[in-house]
Parts: structure tokens; sequence; C-alpha cells
């Protein structure tokens, strides 16, 4: 009878432990399985909270002047939970308080890890702002920090390049990517890097037609160009792309502030090559090389019709017909030519006036052979088609044939089916008779 006693007793005390025992499980977030209410967890939610409040007494210092405790607090958090959207937030302060602090150098690196780490973020656009102002301080030409001190140890404009380049690059969509592109131009531009500035110029044109600043690479193009023919090695294709640059300008913006700048820098280039020209004249006819002399003198004539150097060189020529004579000035071949050296040469001039064009690539280069895509193919090569040689006709009849069998008087060579009874007005034909009764 105590035994019996005893088993209510038991089931009355696991009845009033169940209820603190499912309470301890849940308290480490384990619930039996099939239970929905394990499914609403979220530690991430409770580690946000706790970063918030983190965030919300760093900016508590931040506006208190203490930069550098909130510098450090937001550190942590970026260290600590880099998941959260706190974490975001506390990373564009850590570039805040770099820029405010001058050192402009760690702030744009802070701003770009924000970039590279939190692309979706709320403030991704102050971010591309406040980098892209810093590159503008390096366009400008400020000096790098080193130690807390402004020293000149690299061209500032490495630093703009790099740092527009940069911006380029994580937001090429952005409302600051055209003009962005364009000081990435200028920083090279102002490097002497003449053929990458050129280059990013055309790829502003080429991604942002539609933007203003096209036309303003436009023109950049024309005057790097211009610079590049007046101070570099004298060259004639320079000073033809500059020429063609300005032209494409003024006839997409013929009403643009810069088009008179454009039509006087046109103006120039005719100058100096008409100049150029003439010094090339002059320095043959010093050398009494007066047939290569009086070319020049002709081509000054042709350039600058009715102005001062043509004056000069049509003076010229006159005197040098009496110095050498008429025949010696001719322009036309010492030897009359030959077709095939007629034709040599003007071969000769095409492969020159092709090289000189702006858009050559390079000589021809013929594309290897396309890989084996893999399809199947013949077993056997194709036959080859030829006239094929129709056979004799047979010598005897085949129908008189003796091995064939005998055919009767009225028999048809093809049996015929028999025709199925027309039927008479008023009935009708049923497939199948029927059967008798």
């Amino acid at each position: 009878m105590r035994k019996l006693a005893i088993i209510p007793a038991l089931t009355f005390t696991a009845i009033l432990c169940a209820a603190p025992m499912a309470h301890a499980v849940d308290i480490f977030g384990w619930k039996p399985f099939g239970s929905k209410k394990a499914e609403k967890t979220e530690p991430a939610n409770i580690n946000d909270s706790a970063a918030q409040q983190e965030l919300r007494s760093g900016e508590a210092l931040e506006a208190a002047g203490k930069l550098d405790s909130a510098l450090k607090v937001f550190r942590s958090i970026v260290k600590s939970d880099p998941l959260t959207a706190a974490a975001a937030k506390a990373q564009f302060h850590i570039g805040h308080i770099l820029e405010s602090k001058g050192d402009t150098q760690a702030a744009f690196k802070a701003y770009t890890e924000y970039t590279t780490k939190y692309p979706s973020g709320t403030d991704f656009d102050p971010v591309i702002k406040a980098q892209f102002d810093i590159a503008k301080l390096y366009l400008g030409g400020k000096k790098s920090r080193v130690l807390g001190l402004s020293v000149q140890l690299k061209s500032p404009y490495e630093d703009a390049e790099k740092m527009f380049a940069e911006i380029v690059k994580r937001a090429p969509f952005h409302r600051l990517a055209p003009l962005s592109l364009f000081n990435y131009g200028l920083a090279l531009e102002k490097q002497a890097k003449v053929p990458e500035a050129v280059a990013a110029y055309k790829e502003v044109i080429s991604r942002f037609p539609g933007d203003p600043v096209a036309n303003d690479a436009q023109y950049q193009i024309g005057y790097v160009q211009l610079h590049e023919a007046q101070t570099g090695s004298y060259n004639q294709q320079t000073r033809q792309q500059a020429m063609e640059s300005f032209e494409e300008f003024t006839n997409r913006q013929p009403k643009s502030e810069k088009s008179a700048q454009a039509r006087e820098n046109m103006k120039a280039l005719n100058t100096a090559e008409i100049k150029n020209t003439m010094d090339i004249a002059k320095f043959y006819d010093k050398t009494k090389n007066y047939k290569a002399a009086a070319v020049y003198y002709y081509e000054v004539i042709r350039s600058a019709p009715g102005g001062k150097e043509s004056d000069q060189a049509r003076k010229r020529i006159e005197e040098l017909k009496t110095i050498a004579g008429a025949d010696v000035l001719r322009s036309a071949p010492e030897r009359a030519q030959t077709g095939d050296m007629a034709l040599a040469r003007r071969r000769a001039q095409a492969r020159v006036d092709v090289a000189s064009r702006p858009d050559y690539n390079g000589p021809y280069v013929p594309l290897p052979p396309l890989p084996d895509d893999g399809r199947p193919h013949l077993r056997t090569p194709v036959a080859p088609m030829g006239p094929f040689t129709e056979p004799p006709l047979p010598a005897v009849d085949p129908l008189q044939d003796p091995s064939l069998p005998k055919l009767r008087t009225g028999d048809s060579l093809i049996p015929l089916a028999p025709l199925p009874p027309v039927p008479e007005p008023g009935k009708t034909v049923t497939d199948s008779p029927k059967k008798a009764q």
C-alpha cells in the first residue's frame, strides 16, 4: 500500500517541476522540435540595440567636442559589430571626425571603407560628396600631412588622380561621377600625362554624352593638344588633332562662352603652322636648295592667301625664278616615272596617310583560327562533286525478256480494284450487305 501511495506523490512532483524546467530551457534559447516560438529569436537585433546605444554615446561625445574619445567609441562599434546599421553610421562619423581634424588622407580612407563595406548605407551620398571635396583640395595643390605636418613628399596631383579614380570606381552612377572623371583628367593633365588625360576626357564624352561636363571635356582635349603642339616637339598630327577637337567643340556648342576662345585657338594653330612652313622654306633657301624652298613657299601661299607671309613667299619665288630659273622651281619630278614606280609611290603615300590618322591603331593583324567548338563533324571526308557518266541504255527491250511471264491479250499490267456499285435514284447503298433472314 505504501508503494501505491508513493506513485501519486511522484506524479504531483513531476507536474510541479515541469513549468520551471520549461522556463529554464527557454533561457538558453532552445525549444522543442516543432516549436514556432524558437524562430522569433533574433540575436542580431540585440547586438544592434547595444550598438545603437553605444553609437548615441559616441555622438554625444562628438557633440561635446571630445573627438578623440568619440573616435574610440566609433571604432569599437565598427570592430565589434561590423554588420549592424550602427556600424555604418559609426564609420561615417570616423571619416567626419578625421576630416574635421585636418587629416584628409585618413578621412578619405575612412570614407572609402564606408563605400566598400556599406554601399547601400543611408550616408552613401554624403560620403561621396565628402570624398569629392577632399580630392578637389589636392587638385588645387594641397600638401600631404606626415606626423601632423604639411610636407610635399610627392605631387598633390598624384593624390588627386587616385582619389577621383576611386570615386568613379565606387560610385560610377553618382551625380558627381561625370565631374569626378573630368577632374581625374585634369589631375593627369597637370602631371603632363597628355595621352592619359586625353583618354580620360574622351571617356567623359563616351560615358556621359548628355552631361554638360562632356562639352568641357571636348574643349579640354583641344586645349591639351594645343599646348602640346606649342610647347613640345612640333608634330603635324598633334596640330591637326587639336584643330579637329576645337572644330568639334564649336559645332557642338556654337553659343558657348568658350566657342570664341576655341576659334582663337584655331587661328593660333593655323598661324603656327604657317610660321613653321615659312621657317622650313627659309632653311632650304639658305642652303640653296631652291626647288625645295619653292615647294614650301607655295605651301605658305596656299595656306594663307592674302596674308603677310603669303606676300613674302610670293615675292621670294619671283626672286628665285630670276636666280635659278623657272624650270628649276617646277614641282614636277626630274625624271618621268614608269607606271609601276608611280603605283608604288601612291601605295607608299597611302600608307603614310593612313598611319597619320588619329584613329590609326596599327597594321592589320590576322586573327587566330577559331577553336574547336565541340560540334560533331562528318566521319568521312566529303566526296568531290564532279560530272557523272550516264550508263548506256540496254540493247534488248526489257519487255521482250523471255524469262518474264507472258501476258495474254487483254491483260492489264496493273491489276485494277473493282469499282463500287452506283446507287439507283432514291436508294442508298449500305456499307455491307444484310444477312439473309
